[in-house]
C-alpha cells in the first residue's frame, strides 16, 4: 500500500478516536471507537514493517473485540 494512503488511514483512526470522546450515546461511542480501532489496525499492518508498530496493532485489535462484544451484547 502507498505510504501516503496508510498515513491517511492513521489520521482517520485518530479522528474517529477523538470523535468518540465527544459523543454521549454509548452505542455511538462504541461504534465510532470501533471504526478508529479498525483503522489503527489497518494502519499498523500497512505501515512500514517494523517491530515498533505492534504496540499499535495489538491493543487496538483487542479493543475491536471488546467493542464488538459490547455492541452485540447490548442488542
Amino acid at each position: 500500500m502507498n505510504p501516503e494512503i496508510a498515513n491517511y488511514i492513521g489520521y482517520a483512526a485518530s479522528l474517529f478516536i477523538v470523535l468518540s470522546f465527544v459523543l454521549k450515546d454509548i452505542k455511538k461511542i462504541r461504534f465510532i471507537n470501533l471504526l478508529g480501532c479498525i483503522c489503527f489496525v489497518v494502519f499498523g499492518f500497512f505501515s512500514v514493517p517494523d517491530s515498533y508498530i505492534w504496540p499499535i496493532i495489538i491493543p487496538n485489535a483487542i479493543l475491536c473485540f471488546i467493542q464488538i462484544y459490547h455492541l452485540v451484547k447490548n442488542k
